[in-house]
């Protein structure tokens, strides 16, 4: 009788060490594949949810999160206003629920904040741009590998030459924020 008392709890012991190396190894393949997720794919699994996000020198911005870039995303608030933040200007997000998703096509993968400021310059749609400091408004004219140039003016005035009080250049990376309504 005591022969079968103690193979009983050998085999628990067994049972028990399996299930706990199998329950880290578990664990430790959840860590490892956790440690490959990126800010970006935290922020795809989130399209079409409304976020809140905090930014660098601007005030926080809430609004659906509609596209995810290789290096921004881009958020539609109230009022319709688009925004376009650079991902390095991303201080916190919140509301982003527990998903995750990669960049899918070849396309998706590279469409970044360069190509998105040229398609705004081409329509030349006037914008607000946050950059440190106070916000400067105008009209894209341009933008090269690394800089944008923005034509100042009134949000309300065409981009015209007699309503254009100055050309400022804009490193990209000191970009925190752009708006366009």
């Amino acid at each position: 009788m005591r022969w079968d008392a103690l193979f009983e709890d050998l085999e628990s012991q067994f049972e028990a060490l399996q299930e706990g190396d199998l329950y880290g190894e578990v664990a430790d393949r959840i860590r490892t594949e956790v440690g490959k997720i990126t800010v970006l794919d935290r922020l795809r699994g989130a399209v079409d949810t409304v976020v809140r996000v905090e930014l660098a020198d601007a005030e926080p911005v809430q609004g659906l999160l509609t596209r995810v870039g290789k290096d921004c995303l881009l958020i539609e608030a109230e009022r319709f206003e688009e925004w376009l933040i650079p991902v390095t200007a991303l201080v916190a997000v919140h509301r982003l629920g527990p998903w995750a998703e990669p960049a899918v096509g070849a396309v998706a993968g590279k469409l970044g904040l360069a190509h998105l400021l040229r398609g705004i310059a081409r329509d030349r749609s006037p914008v607000t741009l946050f950059c440190g400091g106070v916000p400067v408004t105008g009209t894209i004219d341009r933008v090269g590998a690394d800089f944008l140039e923005i034509a100042e003016h009134p949000l309300d005035a065409p981009r015209r030459r007699t309503e254009v009080y100055n050309v400022r250049l804009v490193p990209t990376q000191a970009l925190r924020a752009l708006r366009r309504r």
